[in-house]
């Protein structure tokens, strides 16, 4: 394994800011290209499984779709979200 440094010399924090969020918007959208949503076992997400996916609590995902940021479709009294729009919010892209 060959072992790199780099030295900055000369960079404000907001240059380095701006660097670093260049190069996470360059590998999600990579990630992204590699994710297809037809693929996936299921079309659609529980609440739960929903919360699981961004690592976050049911009441985040409750909030979310009370602000319009995940559709919910209601089946009965069950409440599921679809995985295609779901990778969309993730990598906010709009439809």
């Amino acid at each position: 394994m060959q072992v790199q440094s780099i030295q900055m010399f000369h960079i404000t924090p907001d240059e380095l800011s701006s660097l670093i969020n260049q190069g996470i918007k360059r590998e999600l959208s990579e990630l992204s290209k590699t994710l297809n949503p037809e693929s996936l076992e299921s079309p659609h997400l529980t609440r739960r499984e929903t919360a699981k996916f961004f690592d976050v609590s049911l009441n985040c995902v409750n909030d979310w779709a009370r602000k319009g940021i995940l559709k919910p479709y209601k089946v009965g009294q069950r409440t599921y979200f679809k995985r295609s729009e779901i990778l969309q919010v993730m990598f906010n892209k709009t439809a």
